[in-house]
């Protein structure tokens, strides 16, 4: 059906040693190896289409990593490595603590993991935990992983919903043979001597490491396969994985010890600090704190009051920066043939993964109002309140309190995620030209969340009024009016425990038949080929709160997490057709276009039609141009369309806030700030401001249109290139405007759709207490559009002082990435991640062809400038505090990777390695862009030199 031509030899060339940089052009150097007779040359199925081919040429991109690149990656966590790829993004990952939902997701174009389509064997893997909706990728055993396919663009007519960013397929070695025990360790190495951070350290008199911190963060890993023959019909492969990650806290980084303040110019930190701090005033009419009558105070070492200024608390230190993991999965892939008509097969997986974020204390956070007796407090904070407020003895007092629980330790979220999938099914022939394969595909995830030592709020208000803790036996009085007055036991009187317990489930059942019509047209050698098939498929889930989470009873979970019980199902219908136009021509070997289609009616939203049209077309055995249209839908998922609305946090900058604000008191006065207000409402100096977050059943169906042009070619027998442009751009994209968008554009505009979402607190505030706050919920906005180039380039020379050498570029250029009108290529602000205008990863490989290889890498990301800045003609910045560095954003990065790959003997093989060979920094951030550590965490390399070694016994 499809010529096996000089392109795509040259490729299956490049891909036999482990070229990772093939997008799309490569032939099945897996699937078709050189041994097979021309004449018996395996069809295979490639990511994005269902009908099979003889090699791997696909009118839309395809980025390819082989198995010998990810073993030579020395990461055991699947996620780093695709994170270093250009056309992905940092998701979940284990470099995140507060937040963290324990679970690693895939963001391909930085569009959301939950527009990227996860598929094992061309099959959908199940979706995540208790926090995420998105397919968790620690299911996925790296030991058994042969390739990954990461197509870009829509591809929803062929797999469904999902796919609008594009697909990664992890296509796994079913077909493995033999005895292979993989036993592996690693960890991190860093020189602390960041002369910026210790400076603001040392002006705050904080700790922080210097030197070498030795290796440390040490994971460990054991992975084994078995397979061989089933007698002459069948086939089976049997893995086990475990791995451990040891922890590692922000304390162990001098760029970490401190908690940068929100433009990162200062160490900052919470005003929970160890010694209290007080928001204390009258009490109005309405028996409410009295903001016009009150005072920001702490306590002396006498335990009397004074105004309070610069009594933070550094809470980095205890915060993890990667956390502890333990992970065992298994699993099983058989197929046999009964007969040509009947050939069933079985997968299965299984993982278990447990997880611990831990973050700083908990404290009271300024989080209730108390109305207390001025009695009792001791002689010398009564006459302070005296002469500065006016109350005396016979009054009560109102106050916040910004108390830190160091005497109870730093808050656990427990995490563990449970999970299998099995696929069941069957393929065969029908006749000499079609098939046909049906499968059950069934996943669920079961996962849990423990929170521990967090404050519960209805015994605080108890424990700090010494007339009515005196009056309940089991209470211990916590002293904050005292100067160190909380002890440990007091303090541990006040924690709780929150439990959260949730089940995801997946099934699908999915059928079709494929082959080749009895005609083509005349124009081309080639018959034309098609692909009938319908599916159902049904999502749920349940998360159930305890009560404890359910009221947020807990005073560190920002509000309350609710329970959560929903569900979907699908059915759909699907087509693709590919029709040979010419063949054999001149300037057309070959022309063919392939058209898809599928209709998707949901019981949540109604039907919905995707399709896309592709044009191949191999000008010669050597150049080839490629063009792919496709409109694809993602349906909003479970959490989207059930989660209650509840109170929670959101990271960023109130800009009315603070002595100088951002913006003009008139413009302020838009977000609901009053005259007196302003200038008065104190930012948040955690940068965590309330909002109000949850589902919408009323939401429908994102749309997108995908357009995708390229180039392949291969000039000369050792070089092959692509070059492809892409463009996606989707209509009524779900989520929420944004926290920090809506007070910036009410702000800016007054546009009452946003203004109305703003709600003050009586002293202006959107983080003091909880009565302001942002509403952010989930709606159907106007657009997304990203734009841009991939480029690959993959050389080899033979005969090169008697080895090998190879080399490949894997690149891409982001044009655009729009959301709402607001351009985030190249930019980092509080709605736009970090992705640089151009990011690319390099790697030239030099082969013996004796007993070693030799790798080095070079990744490399783009500098990135901070949005919405002005500078002046000398490059000073024109508006209030800057953000840390001095060029106006992130600089450019580089990051050296040096990998060798030692065969001992036949059986025993050795690989080494270190990345980030220089120890580069990654570009700090603040604490309104940090997305943990300082720093863009999961993305840059944020712990320093990588040392990995492994060793492979195979029989």
């Amino acid at each position: 059906m499809y010529s096996n031509n000089k392109l795509a030899k040259a490729v299956r060339i490049a891909l036999a040693f482990g070229a990772s940089a093939t997008a799309g052009i490569s032939a099945n150097a897996f699937a078709a190896e050189e041994a097979v007779a021309e004449e018996e040359v395996e069809r295979i199925e490639v990511t994005g289409s269902r009908i099979k081919r003889t090699d791997m040429e696909s009118a839309s991109p395809v980025f390819i990593t082989s198995a010998e690149e990810i073993k030579l990656s020395g990461f055991t966590r699947i996620e780093d490595l695709l994170n270093t790829l250009p056309q992905i993004e940092a998701g979940q990952t284990a470099f995140q603590s507060n937040g963290a939902s324990g679970t690693a997701n895939l963001d391909l174009r930085g569009m959301g993991p939950n527009r990227t389509l996860v598929l094992v064997n061309g099959r959908r893997l199940p979706s995540g935990g208790v926090y995420s909706q998105a397919p968790d990728i620690n299911q996925i055993p790296a030991a058994l992983v042969k390739r990954v396919e990461v197509l870009t663009g829509g591809a929803s007519a062929t797999y469904g919903a999902d796919a609008v960013a594009g697909v990664v397929n992890f296509v796994m070695n079913d077909d493995f043979e033999g005895f292979e025990l993989t036993v592996g360790a690693s960890g991190y190495q860093h020189d602390n001597d960041n002369s910026y951070i210790q400076g603001l350290m040392d002006e705050k008199n904080f700790e922080y490491p210097e030197g070498n911190t030795g290796i440390d963060g040490k994971s460990y890993n054991i992975d084994l396969t078995v397979g061989g023959e089933l007698g002459d019909k069948g086939h089976a492969v049997a893995y086990a994985t475990w791995r451990r990650s040891d922890e590692l806290r922000q304390e162990a980084r001098d760029f970490s010890s401190c908690a940068l303040s929100g433009r990162g110019n200062s160490c900052g930190g919470s005003g929970n600090a160890i010694v209290p701090n007080f928001y204390l005033g009258g009490v109005d009419a309405d028996g409410a704190f009295d903001w016009g009558n009150w005072d920001y105070l702490t306590l002396t070492q006498d335990s009397n009051f004074q105004p309070s200024s610069g009594n933070l608390y550094n809470y980095a230190p205890v915060n993890h920066f990667m956390r502890p993991d333990e992970k065992f999965t298994l699993g099983a892939f058989v197929n046999y043939e009964v007969n040509e008509h009947f050939m069933p097969f079985l997968e299965f997986n299984y993982m278990h993964d447990r997880t611990v974020a831990q973050i700083a204390e908990s404290g009271t956070f300024f989080n209730e109002t108390y109305v207390l007796p001025v009695s009792q407090l001791n002689a010398d904070q009564q006459q302070y309140l005296a002469d500065n407020l006016g109350l005396t003895a016979a009054d009560e007092f109102a106050t916040y309190i910004g108390k830190r629980n160091v005497e109870g330790g730093p808050r656990k979220s427990n995490l563990e995620h449970n999970s299998y999938r099995i696929v069941v099914g069957t393929e065969g022939e029908i006749s000499d030209s079609w098939s046909y394969e049906a499968f059950v595909n069934y996943g669920s995830t079961s996962s849990s969340a423990a929170y521990e030592n967090d404050f519960f709020a209805p015994r605080i208000a108890t424990a700090v009024d010494a007339d009515a803790c005196a009056a309940d036996a089991a209470c211990i009085f916590y002293d904050v009016f005292q100067y160190q007055g909380v002890t440990a036991e007091s303090a541990s009187s006040l924690t709780g425990v929150g439990i959260l317990n949730g089940i995801t489930t997946s099934s699908t059942v999915s059928g079709f038949v494929t082959g080749e019509l009895p005609f083509g047209l005349p124009t081309a050698d080639s018959p034309i080929a098609m692909v009938v098939g319908a599916e159902y498929r049904k999502e749920e889930f349940e998360r159930l709160s305890d009560e404890v989470y359910a009221q947020g009873l807990l005073l560190g979970q920002g509000g309350p997490t609710t329970s959560i019980m929903g569900g979907y199902d699908v059915r759909e219908i699907f087509a693709e057709a590919s029709i040979p136009l010419l063949s054999d021509m001149f300037l057309a070997e070959s022309l063919t276009l392939d058209l898809s289609g599928r209709y998707s009616d949901y019981d949540t939203s109604g039907g919905e039609p995707t399709y896309s049209t592709k044009v191949d077309w191999n000008i010669t055995d050597d150049w080839k141009v490629r063009a792919s249209y496709a409109r694809a839908v993602r349906a909003p998922n479970i959490a989207e369309l059930f989660a209650p609305q509840s109170q929670g946090l959101w990271g960023g900058a109130d800009n009315c806030a603070g002595p100088t604000p951002k913006y003009t008191p008139e413009q302020c006065a838009l977000t609901g700030v009053t005259a007196g207000q302003y200038g008065n409402i104190t930012p948040s100096p955690a940068s965590q401001y309330n909002g109000l977050f949850g589902g919408n059943p009323e939401l429908q169906p994102e749309v997108a249109d995908t357009v995708s042009f390229g180039v392949v070619a291969n000039p000369l027998d050792s070089l092959n290139f692509t070059v492809d442009y892409w463009d996606i751009e989707v209509e009524d994209v779900i989520g929420t405007a944004g926290a920090q968008n809506t007070v910036d554009i009410c702000a800016e505009t007054g546009d009452a759709a946003y203004c109305d979402n703003v709600v003050r607190s009586g002293a202006g505030s959107l983080w003091l207490g909880t009565a302001g706050y942002v509403q952010a919920t989930n709606i159907n906005l106007s657009s997304m559009h990203f734009e841009g180039i991939d480029t690959t380039i993959n050389f080899m020379q033979e005969g090169l002082l008697g080895g090998t050498l190879r080399a490949n570029l894997n690149g891409t250029y982001m044009m655009k990435k729009e959301f709402d009108g607001v351009d985030c290529a190249g930019t980092i602000d509080n709605g736009c991640f970090a992705q640089p205008e151009w990011r690319h990863s390099a790697k030239v490989s030099y082969d013996m062809d004796t007993f070693w290889t030799a790798s080095i890498i070079w990744r490399y990301y783009g500098e990135v400038s901070y949005s919405g800045l002005e500078y002046d003609d000398e490059g000073n910045y024109a508006g209030g505090d800057e953000f840390v560095g001095s060029n106006g954003g992130l600089d450019s990065a580089s990051f050296i990777d040096l990998k060798a790959a030692f065969d001992v003997s036949d059986n025993l093989g050795v690989l080494v390695g270190v990345n980030n060979v220089f120890d580069k920094e990654p570009p700090m951030v603040g604490g309104e862009l940090s997305t943990n550590a300082n720093a863009v965490s999961g993305f840059y390399d944020t712990l320093g030199r990588y040392l990995h070694v492994s060793a492979t016994l195979k029989f």
